[in-house]
């Protein structure tokens, strides 16, 4: 294995080159062609079943000496990733963060935006220093950017979202870890926490570079496409809507984004289905 094809901070998959009494090292590629020499896993993450040979996906990171350690365990977000982080300790070293593995992550002082607390949470994007150590910046502005490709994301293509922060008009969304976007308020069925992650799909990319984001596809004119949409809408919301027959049509257009028509034929068919009932109120899901 090469250098370039080691990822500290990702998932590798790597072959077992030694069994010891404390663990197993696995191949990191060899030194004098630019490899990490065999990299130890630790035998409380080693699988009961493995043997000489196999190939296994694990994380790579530093340990408190910087030594390559291998682990079966996933962290709350590796490098390159957003994540909502707590503070576990602040030090004169650094701010340190729970991140889901035995050794906390360093957030260096000058990559605060306002100063950490122990106990509180804030959003993160962990990357690699100049010396090619994990670390957390909380200045994720400075690793994103707007699109300055056209072609770089086309209209309906399903992309991984993260909630930064909410805003006057909606949600600010990191797009694949790498551009911001904007999730307007009214295509929303619920509130999104702080932190969370869910997918979405680009509804338009701006001749600015900005991105509009929803999280539905426009639908097709088929009424059962349509009725699994608004299933699921459902679900988010708690199994109620306030939208029946009866709504205004400019309402149900800014919620699924269909007309009144698509929309009475789609419930229709989910109440025949006995997927719903239909109220005064609105629709509710059906219980079973």
């Amino acid at each position: 294995m090469s250098a370039m094809a080691l990822k500290i901070g990702r998932m590798n998959r790597l072959q077992v080159c030694k069994q010891v009494d404390f663990g197993i090292f696995l191949d990191g590629g060899d030194p004098k062609t630019g490899g990490h020499g065999n990299i130890l896993m630790p035998m409380r993450y080693v699988p009961k079943d493995c043997e000489l040979n196999d190939e296994l996906d694990v994380f790579i990171y530093l340990d408190s000496e910087d030594r390559l350690i291998a682990t079966s365990e996933r962290p709350y977000a590796m490098v390159g990733e957003c994540a909502l982080l707590k503070v576990a300790e602040v030090t004169r070293h650094g701010i340190f963060l729970e991140w889901g593995l035995p050794k906390d992550l360093l957030l260096p002082f000058n990559e605060q935006i306002t100063r950490m607390e122990a106990g509180k949470s804030y959003i993160v994007l962990i990357y690699l220093d100049d010396d090619g150590r994990i670390a957390a910046s909380a200045k994720i502005d400075e690793f994103l950017h707007d699109v300055d490709d056209e072609g770089l994301y086309a209209v309906g293509e399903a992309v991984s979202l993260f909630n930064a922060a909410k805003t006057d008009l909606g949600y600010k969304m990191v797009v694949n870890d790498s551009h911001w976007g904007l999730l307007h308020r009214q295509a929303l069925v619920r509130e999104l926490r702080r932190g969370e992650r869910l997918q979405g799909f680009i509804k338009q990319v701006r001749p600015d570079g900005k991105i509009d984001l929803c999280l539905h596809q426009k639908p097709s004119e088929k009424s059962d496409e349509v009725g699994e949409m608004i299933l699921s809408s459902l679900e988010s919301a708690g199994g109620f809507l306030p939208l029946n027959d009866k709504s205004d049509p400019e309402l149900i257009k800014q919620r699924f984004g269909i007309s009144k028509v698509m929309f009475k034929k789609a419930i229709g068919a989910l109440y025949k289905q006995h997927e719903i009932t239909i109220e005064k109120d609105g629709i509710h899901r059906q219980m079973r």
